[in-house]
């Protein structure tokens, strides 16, 4: 297929870069951007390397971005609301508060941009994969502009609604998602507790009506007890914040926030969601 568009990509993270990357083989003309410059060093043959954001922006079409928090989501757009961006669309594809995301979409439509909000369900293993959901807050029109790029970093594209509602759906995914592994997390402490192996629970909970790719995808790390983040505690808490903040209030709302900032503030706000085991065991994360 040819592509017409220029893509921009910025923030080659954890999940950014396996996105970009995607959509490289798929044969886009694409053009990168990391705050960090080893990070563009694998788009060199095919893909188009910036050296600012400003560079990025000028070249291409379409836009995308995949950034930590609000703090460096509002960093790079202040950057790009200073230049003449007409008729460019921009697809933020972070985690950030509704507020933040309402506010950079006016402030772009101002200039004569397009912005949707395009958050995914999945983490570093989908984006690998190319199976990320895509839940979609924007005009209709311009989520059937960026629909082909979507496909080819995700398996669906969920049309939300109007601005916001994209990030308000990934609000959701990931509220259920910190109570699934705090639950997760006690039934395998509380097995082991009664001579039940990891293996073996394990094993019951995916081959069981429980079972689910969330639970399969965490199942190695699980048994070995070991956990590099795929999805990190420090992630997982800005998340349940802004749940809370957005009005998330139920029975079990205190406990993940009290589980998710503890590990935090244990040593554990860089590893993975699961070493909410080993802090519920008073392990030392070194």
């Amino acid at each position: 297929m040819e592509y017409k568009d220029k893509i921009g990509f910025i923030g080659l993270g954890n999940m950014g870069k396996p996105m970009a990357k995607n959509l490289e083989q798929a044969g886009v003309p694409l053009y990168v951007y990391n705050r960090t410059p080893e990070k563009m060093n694998d788009f060199s043959e095919k893909s188009i390397p910036c050296n600012d954001i400003y560079s990025l922006v000028k070249e291409c079409d379409i836009i995308f971005t995949m950034l930590t928090n609000d703090d460096a989501v509002h960093a790079v757009y202040e950057t790009i609301l200073s230049m003449e961006i007409a008729g460019k669309l921009f697809v933020d594809m972070s985690t950030i508060s509704q507020e933040a995301s309402k506010a950079i979409s006016e402030t772009t439509k101002l200039k004569g941009a397009s912005f949707i909000d395009a958050p995914v369900a999945g983490s570093t293993q989908p984006a690998k994969d190319g199976t990320l959901i895509f839940m979609v807050g924007g005009d209709e029109t311009d989520e059937k502009r960026v629909l082909p790029y979507l496909e080819i970093m995700g398996k669906e594209v969920k049309y939300m609604g109007a601005n916001g509602q994209g990030v308000n759906a990934k609000l959701c995914i990931n509220y259920y998602l910190s109570i699934l592994y705090q639950g997760m997390a006690e039934t395998v402490l509380f097995a082991e507790k009664m001579g039940i192996s990891r293996e073996d629970m394990m094993s019951i909970i995916n081959e069981s009506a429980s079972g689910s790719g969330a639970s399969k995808v965490k199942t190695a790390m699980i048994i070995k007890d070991e956990y590099p983040a795929a999805f990190s505690i420090d992630l997982m808490l800005k998340d349940v914040k802004l749940a809370v903040e957005a009005g998330a209030q139920y029975p079990l709302t205190d406990s993940v926030l009290k589980t998710y900032q503890g590990a935090k503030d244990a040593g554990f706000a860089t590893y993975d969601v699961m070493s909410i085991i080993p802090f519920m065991e008073d392990k030392n994360p070194n």
